[in-house]
């Protein structure tokens, strides 16, 4: 029946309308490196490393129903002026999206996919570094929305921030 709606979060929704569906259709390692320049000095150094870790999403469209999502990360240590190691992984998925809103698309793609990729990427760095002699790199858990966030210039509300 046309007249059919149901009213989700506010908004009225076709009752007969064919509900958003999303998968995983693969994962995959695009690059990976790990660098252990000053090896075998960086191995006995003493003390705790200084770790800087980067991440950047990219999403493309593959057709009108796949796009790629790639996560990359680069974890830098270093033992005062020495580099201990270099790890960088670009890590992606494939994702099969029908009946997903457009307005949806860019949240659903810089904010889930990699929420849904980090774990395996993760892994891939912990596991680099540790067969590059260092103890495995756990890194945190990261908040792809407050990124998202920033990088459209809102605050953790969804609001605009700037100069007034």
């Amino acid at each position: 029946m046309a007249d059919d709606l149901i009213t989700t979060n506010g908004v009225d929704v076709d009752a007969d309308a064919p509900l958003p569906q999303v998968s995983i259709l693969t994962q995959y390692v695009k690059d990976l490196s790990f660098e252990n320049p000053n090896a075998p000095a960086s191995l006995q150094a003493e003390g705790q490393p200084q770790i800087d870790v980067n991440v950047g999403v990219n999403a493309r469209r593959a057709n009108d129903t796949m796009f790629e999502v790639e996560l990359k990360i680069t974890a830098t240590a270093k033992n005062g002026d020495m580099t201990s190691f270099v790890v960088d992984v670009l890590y992606a998925g494939l994702f099969g999206l029908q009946n997903v809103p457009e307005e949806a698309l860019e949240p659903f793609l810089i904010i889930e996919a990699p929420r849904i990729l980090f774990p395996f990427a993760r892994r891939i760095i912990a596991d680099s570094v540790r067969d590059g002699g260092f103890p495995p790199l756990m890194l945190d858990p990261i908040d792809f929305h407050t990124l998202y966030l920033q990088q459209r210039g809102m605050g953790p509300d969804g609001q605009p921030v700037g100069n007034a």
